[in-house]
């Protein structure tokens, strides 16, 4: 039944069950077909796996290090230096160590275009004739940024040292000398034999030989893969099962592994064992991947065949991309521009300088210094003394600054109580300290939905019996209520004491044992299932399922008085309300994503023989009796349960007789043994059976989503961000939660891959027809796709995403045979391919500018390559800020790729965690991540930078002024020692503190109005616009500091008759003046205020004031007189009230004009954020008005859809049944009847 993939034009498409092969590049992936020969018919039998060895290149000898390290199987690595292509099992993600910290710390540190111009600034203030500044004022800035720096690197690399330690050190038993050893797994090889355990994490991928358990089976858990809790099994070869038992077998193991090469396909594994002059096929079944974990098996041995850096996961954790955000970028541009206007201001005043000395240094008699350099040279000599000067117009202390405040940021997201997940007591985690400002810029949220949006838990919620409905709340009686209570599970000693049901009325019905469709009902779910049980170690039972779901309906039936116990190849156990019955299994059709339905047939104690069949209502209603009851009461339920969001599965029966079952079951062992189309044949078989069938009722179970989910999602939408959902399951469980977590909403309307295909070719067709315009240029602006009025929502599968993108293995077959000249380029414009790579690229861009017109968009059956491609197309199309968050390994492709990465921690797998930049337990705190700590972030960082680059333009300005009374002779205007302490002691702590703890408005009320968020997304609080802003206010306040107390010290006389007009004097009140206008413009610019924040201003003042004194002093300069000559310089300035005048009407003149602006902007012109400044105090009463009502419940959809959860159920464990291979040669006694029948728990599986 599986459908053939043809071609784009007039094709049925991909199929949407299948994960498309995308992530492999290598030549093995061509189809038969890429080479010319005819295309295999669906039913043709296989080529044996053994053909294809002489493509393998991968060769693994058991037991054997040397063959490894054998001339053939190097590579190399650098000139003539080589070494072993297989990989060590170590892993490492550390930079330095204690011989490269220094130098590739300072490297790297020196690679910043601002470190490195100061060190050059360092280096010429050392040449006398250019210095007009000690060394000092840019060596002590220049040591203190890169110690800090280097400080932070260290911690963080100290911290990934720790990770790689504990990982590389955990502890397996390995082979050698003939005995298992315990060795570390940085130890492991290649070609190592080891023995792992239950609960031991699989260290590299291994070729599984033997278990403890029946035919070598064994289970793991992939939550660290995938994020999924349920279990996936994994075999042996029947030869190794056999002969490979003991330690001395395994010592004598000398086989010959020959496989594909290491790639980062977690679905697929081919390769060949040659031992004892056979070969083996082996297939993906018999690997375990490192990172999974072996559960309920004993002990297994293995043969270690990827190590390290080739392991699949390792493949798959994609490349570590350096992360800067837009604010990084927009500094550095800005920086540079600074740098422009130094040069270009430097070089007219030297100019200045040398016509200055021409006209006037040169016939001055008294400014003679005794060289003899002409005015050329003297100008060029002043060029390099205003680069000097002028400096501080790039701040060296300014990287340090953000480097602090990102610190701190982090720090607060860790330290938040609001994002702390008791139940796993799990903090939230910022791993990175350089991305926070980025948070508050996201445009769009790519996220995973199993163990992301969803706990991967299944209840049993409701379900409908015979026409009636049950599940809402209700007495035994059967008397609805508002609010019920749950069920008391106290008379079933075997109940799962954690299975919650609200009706009463249908326990006390099956207590009562007279309803047989109810009895019937149950007994269907504990009967019909591919559930496998096992026994710990104190007696009691353990249920192992496919699925959740399987899991959640046996446990349902438990509760209700049907016990499953056991099973054997053809009998099931099940105790019936204290009765004990076991039915012979005649036959078991399973699942898959075709038949959507599963069968079983029994044989009853009393010799009737009954089937028994669970599915999709689309595919029961097909096949029930014409007499079949309660048809339309069923319906009308099961479109309620699927407005509902939950996963409706029907159940139904016929009885068969003994003629009839021989019939069928001869005819189901022809098609077992067909040679040729075996699937279609049994599809005719079962087909031929599974109809006439009576109707029972119908289940609803409830995919569990994270608390929060949909309030969360609704929230980031007001935020105008949009959230795609990326996943690998089906495209039916993909939908139905879109609609549960309120991503899809019954009034959008939603295009599938077909849909998006046709109207992509539709736009590439019109464009071929038109006239050919050139490719550069003005482009037109593209007509939106959809026009009509509404919303749009895309759900698209992996298989469409190729097809549309053209990134599928048949455009590498196309490319393939247009090269050996089997075929033409194409060009027929309806042929459906890219014409050229500009062609494909136009097709990337619309596909991109058509999801983004939509609401929501979902893309399921994705493999993690297909994740982190489309993220890509959105930051390369779009130019937006992207965050990807997810919980598996299959995730952190995508993780990587996105601007911000976030892993949701606390489930079992943590590989998404440890590639992510932020980490916490639910996805409820996205919401406040981005809407209050990245907001806030975003905003403290735009008002440090402004006002850092303002108070630096202001402070060095005052240079610029100075030099057109000074000859333009690179004089500094101020004291040596304020300009170097300026910015590291009198103006750095509080804009350190606004840019750490500064909030316009509370957590709440950022919570409360979204839409304060979208200053960020548009990036108006930080841009060009505002750095000239602060340029052009830094060069107005810089006149006034500079021309108010020139003006004042022009012919003036002191209270002692002298006059207080020397340059000491001019440069005290000019820098005082600063430091005033500078700490009281952060006051006016200071949104909240603390202790700490009055205290920073109020203590940059007097710390000024203190070393100003301490330094003009007459102590201090007979100590280092050539270092400090401004003695007794403050003291007599700032005795005269006439200088304190000065200073006060230049301050009062620098901040009143900001103050009138600032007034008018908020009253004529206010933001958002201002209005609700305005009104915080009335916002807080109704906050607290609102938080006493009890909110209103979940609204759920209102229109019909299909949500069964057979669309979505994978193959279960039919096959392993009916081949008894899963059952164990010797079961242990079942010691009476079990107290505790635990199923497996799907979040944490400790018994298994």
């Amino acid at each position: 039944m599986s459908r053939r993939r043809a071609d784009s034009q007039g094709s049925l498409g991909p199929d949407d069950e299948v994960m498309p092969y995308s992530d492999d590049d290598t030549d093995d992936e061509l189809e038969p077909s890429s080479e010319g020969e005819p295309e295999e018919l669906p039913g043709a039998p296989h080529a044996p796996a053994e053909v294809r060895v002489s493509e393998m290149g991968w060769k693994v000898k058991a037991n054997d290090r040397p063959y490894h390290h054998l001339p053939e199987f190097q590579k190399k690595v650098c000139l003539c230096i080589k070494k072993s292509r297989y990989s060590g099992n170590s892993i490492k993600t550390y930079k330095y160590n204690v011989l490269t910290f220094i130098p590739l710390n300072l490297f790297e540190q020196l690679r910043r275009v601002a470190n490195l111009y100061f060190l050059a600034l360092l280096i010429l203030q050392i040449i006398p004739d250019i210095s007009t500044l000690p060394w000092y004022t840019t060596l002590i800035p220049l040591v203190v940024v890169l110690g800090v720096t280097a400080i932070k690197d260290l911690v963080d690399d100290l911290a990934r040292h720790r990770m790689d330690k504990e990982i590389n050190n955990r502890k397996c038993e390995v082979l050698l000398d003939g005995r298992f050893q315990e060795s570390k797994w940085r130890d492991i090889e290649v070609g190592d034999v080891v023995r792992l355990k239950k609960n031991d994490f699989i260290p590299a991928d291994i070729l599984l030989l033997s278990s403890s358990n029946p035919n070598s089976l064994c289970y793991v858990e992939t939550a660290e893969l995938d994020g999924e809790t349920n279990l996936k099994f994994k075999m042996g070869l029947r030869v190794t099962d056999e002969r490979l038992q003991e330690e001395r077998q395994l010592a004598e193991f000398d086989a010959l592994i020959e496989c594909e090469e290491p790639n980062n396909r977690l679905d697929k594994f081919t390769g060949v064992m040659l031992w004892q002059s056979e070969r083996y096929p082996l297939e993906l079944d018999n690997l375990l991947l490192r990172g999974c974990k072996i559960r309920n098996t004993e002990e297994c041995h293995g043969l270690v065949i990827f190590a390290g850096a080739d392991t699949k996961i390792m493949r798959n954790s994609g490349k570590t991309r350096f992360k800067r955000t837009k604010i990084d970028e927009l500094m550095n541009y800005m920086v540079y521009t600074i740098f422009v206007l130094l040069i270009l201001v430097s070089a007219g005043l030297a100019i200045g300088h040398t016509f200055w000395y021409e006209e006037i240094g040169s016939n001055a008699w008294y400014l003679f210094d005794g060289k003899n350099q002409n005015a050329s040279y003297r100008g060029f000599l002043s060029f390099w003394g205003y680069i000097i000067v002028l400096n501080t117009m790039v701040p060296i202390s300014l990287y340090v600054s953000v480097e602090v405040i990102r610190l701190g940021q982090s720090k607060f997201i860790n330290w938040d109580l609001q994002m702390y997940f008791a139940e796993k007591d799990t903090p939230a985690k910022a791993r990175t300290t350089t991305l926070n400002e980025q948070l508050g810029q996201i445009e769009y949220i790519f996220s995973d939905k199993t163990g992301t949006l969803t706990q991967n838990i299944m209840q049993f919620k409701k379900c409908t019996i015979a026409g009636r409905t049950y599940g809402e709340p209700t007495t035994a009686e059967g008397v609805a209520l508002d609010r019920g209570r749950p069920v008391d599970w106290s008379w079933n000693r075997l109940a799962d004491k954690r299975f919650e049901f609200m009706d009463h009325s249908l326990v006390a019905c099956i207590r009562s044992r007279k309803d047989k469709d109810v009895t019937e009902f149950f007994k269907l779910l504990s009967l019909c299932h591919t559930v496998m049980v096992e026994h710990n170690d104190l007696g009691d039972l353990v249920y192992q399922a496919a699925s959740p779901d399987e899991g959640a309906l046996v446990t349902a039936a438990r509760n209700f008085g049907f016990v499953f116990l056991s099973r054997t190849q053809d009998t099931i156990t099940i105790r019936e309300m204290d009765q004990e019955m076991t039915y012979e299994m005649l036959a078991l059709l399973d699942f898959n994503s075709d038949r959507k339905r599963m069968t079983i047939i029994l044989k009853f104690p009393d010799g009737r023989i009954r089937l028994y069949c669970k599915g999709a209502d689309t595919v029961i209603y097909e096949r029930l009796a014409p007499n079949s009851r309660h048809k339309e009461t069923t319906q009308t339920a099961l479109d309620i349960f699927a407005n509902a969001t939950l996963r409706t599965l029907c159940l139904c029966y016929k009885d068969i007789s003994a003629d009839e079952y021989e019939a069928w079951s001869r005819k189901h062992k022809e098609a077992q043994l067909a040679m040729f189309d075996r699937d279609s044949a049994l599809d005719r078989v079962y087909e031929e059976i599974e109809s006439n069938l009576l109707l029972i009722g119908a289940t609803a179970i409830e995919d569990k989503l994270q608390d929060g989910v949909p309030e969360t999602i609704a929230t980031l939408a007001k935020a105008d961000i949009k959230i795609w959902v990326l996943t690998g399951d089906k495209k039916e469980t993909a939908e139905n939660i879109g609609y549960s977590c309120s991503l899809l909403t019954d009034d959008m309307q939603i295009h599938y891959g077909e849909d998006v295909n046709e109207n992509l070719r539709i736009r590439q067709a019109n464009r071929r027809n038109e006239l050919p315009a050139p490719r550069r240029g003005k482009k037109k602006p593209a007509e939106p796709f959809f026009p009509q009025p509404g919303k749009n929502a895309l759900i698209i599968t992996g298989g469409w995403l190729n097809e549309i993108l053209y990134e599928k293995k048949k455009k590498r077959r196309r490319l393939r045979l247009r090269r050996l000249g089997k075929r033409p380029p194409p060009s027929n414009p309806q042929d459906g391919q890219p014409m050229d790579d500009y062609e494909k690229e136009l097709r990337q861009i619309d596909f991109v500018d058509m999801a983004c017109e939509c609401e929501a968009v979902i893309c399921c059956r994705v493999t993690p390559k297909q994740k982190a491609n489309v993220v890509s197309l959105v930051k390369k199309y779009k130019k937006a800020v992207t965050l990807s968050i997810g919980d598996g390994a299959n995730d952190v492709n995508m993780i990587k790729t996105a601007d911000i990465g976030v892993g949701i921690s606390g489930q079992e797998g943590m590989q998404a965690v440890m590639s992510s930049d932020y980490a916490f337990a639910q996805f409820r705190y996205l919401e406040r991540l981005l809407l209050v700590h990245g907001r806030w972030s975003y905003i403290r960082m735009c008002k440090f930078l402004r006002f850092f680059f303002f108070k630096n333009f202001a402070f060095t300005l005052v240079h610029f002024w100075y030099s057109f009374f000074s000859g333009y002779s690179s004089q500094v205007a101020y004291e040596d020692w304020f300009i170097t302490l300026y910015n590291l002691c009198y103006s750095s702590l509080p804009v350190l503190l606004v840019g750490l703890l500064d909030q316009d408005v509370n957590d709440k009320l950022s919570l409360k109005f979204p839409k304060l968020y979208l200053p960020g997304q548009q990036g108006t609080l930080f841009n060009y616009r505002n750095f000239f802003i602060s340029l052009f206010h830094g060069i107005f306040v810089s006149l006034i500091i500079f021309f108010i107390p020139y003006g004042a010290f022009l012919q003036t006389m002191g209270q002692d008759g002298e006059a207080p007009s020397d340059y000491q004097s001019f440069a005290v009140v000019t820098a005082s003046s600063l430091v005033f206008i500078v700490n009281l413009q952060i006051s006016l610019d200071t949104s909240y205020w603390t202790f700490v924040n009055c205290f920073a201003v109020l203590g940059s003042i007097a710390i000024y004031f203190g070393i100003m004194f301490d330094i003009h002093s007459a102590g201090i300069h007979v100590l280092f007189p050539s270092a400090f000559t401004f003695t007794g310089a403050a003291s007599n300035a700032l005795r005269q009230p006439y200088l304190w005048l000065t200073i006060i009407l230049t301050v009062g003149i620098s901040l009143l004009p900001i103050i009138c602006i600032q007034f008018l902007h908020k009253t004529i012109w206010p933001s958002v954020g201002d209005k609700v400044q305005r009104n915080r105090k009335k916002y807080e009463m109704e906050m607290q008005e609102e938080e006493k009502k009890k909110p209103p419940a979940f609204q759920r959809g209102r229109r019909s859809r299909r949500s069964a959860y057979a669309f979505s159920h994978s193959r279960g464990y039919a096959d392993l049944i009916s081949s008894g291979q899963s059952i164990r040669r010797r079961p242990p006694a079942r010691v009476g009847p079990q107290d505790s029948i635990r199923e497996v728990p799907q979040r944490e599986a400790e018994n298994i």
